[in-house]
C-alpha cells in the first residue's frame, strides 16, 4: 500500500469499505445510519492518511475511528436531548411499540446501551481479543468483561422471550 498518498487511500477504501460498513452497520441497526458512519469513518481517514496508513494494521485503525465517532455521535445525541427537554422543547415520539413482530438480533443489540453495544460487537462479530477492546475503548480489561457479561445475558433474555437462543461459542 502506498503510504500517504491518495491512490493508497482510495485502494484502503475500496479493500474495506463493506468490512467497515458491516460493524458500522451492526453499531447502529440502521442501514442509512451505517452508511453515514462508514462515510464519516473514511472522510476521516482520509484527512490523517499519512498516519493511519503508515499504521501497523490500517483497518485495525479504521475500525477505531468507526467506533469512536460512533460514541461519540451517541453522546451528542444525549446531550441535544437533555438540552431539549430541560429548555421546555418538545421530545420527538418515540417508535410505535411492534410487539407483535419478531425480535431480531439487531432490535435487541439496539436495547444496549452505545458503549455495551460497541463491545459486544467488536468482541464477538469483529473477533477482537478482551485486551484490543478494551485499548479501543480507552478502559479497563475487567471493564470489557464485565460489560460484555451482561450484556450477553440481557441478549440471551430478550432472545429468549422472543423464542430464540443463542448459544455460547
Amino acid at each position: 500500500m502506498d503510504v500517504g498518498s491518495v491512490a493508497g487511500f482510495e485502494d484502503f477504501a475500496r479493500a474495506s469499505q463493506q468490512r467497515l460498513y458491516r460493524t458500522a452497520y451492526l453499531l447502529c441497526g440502521d442501514a442509512e445510519n451505517a452508511r453515514d458512519l462508514t462515510q464519516t469513518t473514511l472522510a476521516t481517514l482520509y484527512r490523517h492518511w499519512r498516519r493511519a496508513g503508515a499504521a501497523e494494521h490500517p483497518l485495525a485503525y479504521a475500525k477505531t475511528v468507526l467506533t469512536r465517532t460512533f460514541l461519540a455521535e451517541r453522546r451528542r445525541r444525549l446531550r441535544d436531548l437533555l438540552v431539549l427537554t430541560r429548555t421546555g422543547g418538545t421530545v420527538p415520539e418515540a417508535a410505535a411499540d411492534h410487539a407483535d413482530l419478531r425480535v431480531t438480533l439487531l432490535a435487541v443489540l439496539a436495547e444496549l446501551p452505545p458503549r455495551a453495544r460497541a463491545m459486544v460487537v467488536l468482541r464477538y462479530w469483529d473477533d477482537q481479543s478482551v485486551a484490543s477492546v478494551a485499548a479501543l475503548l480507552r478502559c479497563s480489561e475487567a471493564t470489557v468483561k464485565s460489560q460484555c457479561s451482561r450484556s450477553l445475558a440481557r441478549l440471551r433474555v430478550r432472545l429468549a422471550d422472543a423464542g430464540l437462543s443463542i448459544t455460547e461459542s
